[in-house]
């Protein structure tokens, strides 16, 4: 658990009292899941806004041939599905691990405990959203501005042991190309 609070004191600079870590670090839970179990299914509200300490997690719209994958969350990410986290409607897409994963995991009410009870906890959100929202961003201007062979070296120098973890085909389907033309793109690459 003090991994996460590691996490918000480097990485976003926010020093927590005692006390808000002590309430904050009450409201958390360490689940870990197997491989290719799903999180959240199509339909679902999402209710965790959750802190990845190991593990990789799929985004991804379910299809009859081909799912749409859009997004990966590694190891010392947040993932959730951000805006049925907010609104509390249904997700319209899914969410799965791709590998053993272990998460720490606030639920919407205890986050709503954290915002009104600490000094910390609008700051705390704020920075989670924020680092979501980035990562989102991010994304979008690589899929506008970058080929598909940009986006892969991009993912594969970002996080090389853990991609060796994802099946082709959602790698592929993550760059915007199909399996065949992923194949060229690491054949022209050796």
């Amino acid at each position: 658990m003090e991994i996460i609070r590691h996490y918000f004191e480097t990485a976003f600079k926010i020093k927590m009292t005692n006390l808000d870590w002590q309430i904050f670090s009450s409201k958390l839970t360490r689940q870990e899941f197997p491989k290719n179990h799903i999180l959240l299914k199509t339909g679902q509200t999402e209710n965790y806004l959750s802190f990845v300490e190991t593990g990789i997690i799929r985004f991804y719209i379910p299809k009859i041939e081909n799912d749409l994958t859009f997004a990966f969350v590694f190891a010392d990410g947040f993932a959730s599905a951000y805006d049925s986290f907010l609104t509390r409607m249904p997700s319209e897409y899914e969410c799965q691990t791709l590998t053993k994963t272990v998460l720490w995991r606030i639920d919407y009410k205890d986050l709503q405990v954290i915002y009104d009870e600490t000094q910390i906890g609008n700051k705390v959100g704020r920075f989670a959203s924020e680092d979501l929202f980035l990562k989102k961003f991010k994304r979008e201007l690589s899929l506008l501005k970058e080929t598909a062979e940009e986006r892969y070296v991009k993912l594969f120098s970002e996080q090389p042991k853990l991609i060796k973890e994802i099946p082709l085909k959602q790698i592929a389907s993550y760059i915007g190309v199909t399996p065949q033309t992923l194949s060229r793109i690491r054949r022209n690459m050796s």
